[in-house]
Order: structure tokens, then sequence, then C-alpha cells
């Protein structure tokens, strides 16, 4: 089993609720509400660790922490051929490549 403080959370003020909102990015349908920040963030590790038993306990995988996963550095993009034309122009504009000035852009 995955340790539940391994995943990748995030807290914010909901004015709506009157409360703060913490959520996980590896469990978009789970959440957890607290009257602070801290009681948000241990609530929601709470609640991956109970969904990471039932998940073993079903023999189903996981997902892995984003911290755990290997990503190779390609990221394909499909744009629309005027944008891909614009892109380009502005590429040989500055002197360097599309990968070198879209990659600068993220």
């Amino acid at each position: 089993m995955h340790d539940p403080r391994a995943y990748t959370y995030r807290v914010f003020r909901s004015e709506a609720d009157g409360c703060f909102v913490a959520s996980t990015l590896e469990f978009p349908s789970l959440s957890c509400l607290g009257d602070t920040q801290d009681e948000a963030l241990h609530g929601m590790v709470d609640v991956v660790r109970e969904a990471l038993e039932i998940l073993e306990g079903e023999g189903r995988e996981a997902p892995l922490p984003m911290g755990s996963r290997r990503y190779s550095g390609h990221l394909s993009l499909r744009i629309p051929p005027e944008e891909h034309r614009r892109v380009a122009m502005e590429a040989a504009e500055a002197g360097v490549s599309i990968n070198q000035l879209v990659a600068a852009r993220i």
C-alpha cells in the first residue's frame, strides 16, 4: 500500500462553505472540509488512507502518487495548423526551435 502522505494535496479556503477544503490530484472525487488548513489537510490524508485500504481490500490498484511517477520528458501536443505556423514563425524570429520556445513558455 502507498503511503497516504505521498499524494499531492491542495487546501483552499471556500467562502461559500465557510471552511477550508482539501483535495488530492490522484483521487479527484475525494475531499475533506475543516475549520483550519491543518484540520482539512490531516482529514484528507485520513480519507486517502481509508481509500487505499478499501482498494487494497478489493484487490484493486491504487493510483501512484504524482511524485513516484516517471516522466519521459516527451510531450506530444496537437494544435491548429494556423497556431503551429504562428509558433514556428515566432521561434524562427527568436532564433530558437519550436520546442525551446514552447518549453520556455511552460
